[in-house]
């Protein structure tokens, strides 16, 4: 992670954009790894993306990693999101969509990513619809080299629909519960990036 990003110029923006939706779907996607944790241990407390709304979060966020051993996070990722059965906090948007996993809003985000010539990797065992996978489209419509698929359109249509309906409530539900320390803090970045996100495709109406 760079130790400060820049927001100069517009190209700038998009890196950090970019960058923040990768950073998310690393840190949903697994517990994360030693590595990533003493970078974010000395991340500077500024806004990782152009706008003041994420300051105060981002410090929060950094703050709590900083209290925390690898050990703690590992431990807490997996009694939020792991486990054997039914986990106690869910990450795929299906089950805030409709109430039930595989469902209807996953068809519709499979058939949306083929439209757009991506696919999940067979290795990966999550479904499409885990806020990791749908972060990492996010990113690549972001800063792909595909001019037809990444670009602004696409951000948009994408983030609207397969993203922004049901994000905000899984992090209220992250943040709830009484278990989450370093997710809490997460959740509370990841809901105001989610609305700098919204406000921005906003303006483009």
């Amino acid at each position: 992670m760079n130790d400060q990003i820049p927001v100069s110029s517009a190209l700038d923006e998009e890196t950090a954009r970019a960058e923040v939706y990768g950073l998310l779907a690393a840190l949903y996607y697994a517990p994360p790894g030693p590595e990533l944790l003493a970078q974010l241990r000395v991340a500077v407390t500024e806004a990782p993306a152009a706008g003041g709304f994420l300051e105060e979060p981002w410090r929060q966020f950094v703050g709590t990693v900083r209290e925390l051993g690898d050990e703690q996070v590992a431990r807490e990722y997996d009694a939020l999101f792991g486990g054997v059965g039914k986990p106690e906090v869910y990450l795929f948007g299906s089950w805030y969509l409709s109430g039930f996993l595989n469902e209807k809003p996953l068809a519709a985000l499979r058939s949306d990513l083929a439209a757009l010539g991506l696919a999940r990797d067979e290795a990966m065992p999550e479904t499409e619809d885990h806020f990791a996978c749908v972060c990492e489209v996010m990113r690549y419509l972001i800063a792909g080299d595909d001019v037809e698929v990444a670009n602004l359109t696409q951000q948009q249509k994408f983030f609207s629909t397969h993203l922004q309906p049901w994000a905000t409530q899984m992090c209220e539900a992250i943040s709830a519960h009484p278990k989450a320390r370093f997710y809490a803090a997460l959740a509370g970045f990841t809901a105001a990036f989610v609305s700098v996100e919204a406000q921005g495709f906003d303006l483009m109406a």
